[in-house]
């Protein structure tokens, strides 16, 4: 029998939103990064994981990032998705 597809939604601290669905993966986490590139600029890089430990092993990569790509500052976020009708 097929899982039957949800929507999944996250809310950031800063009140910003994201709904990923229909989906029927076992997602329960949603990261972002939020860089500060050197002009001063900002870019948003997003995903959704498995599990906690899954979204905090993009911590580390967030790190090299941030070496590897010269940016001034960034901000990483994790938090669990809710399901929800959407």
């Amino acid at each position: 029998m097929a899982r039957r597809k949800r929507y999944l939604t996250a809310t950031m601290a800063d009140g910003y939103v994201k709904t990923i669905g229909p989906t029927n993966a076992p997602l329960t986490h949603y990261w972002r990064i939020v860089a500060e590139l050197a002009d001063g600029k900002t870019e948003v890089f997003w995903g959704h994981a498995r599990s906690l430990k899954d979204a905090t092993g993009k911590r580390a990569a967030a790190a090299d990032a941030a070496r590897q790509r010269g940016w001034a500052a960034y901000a990483f976020e994790i938090v669990e998705l809710v399901e929800s009708s959407v």
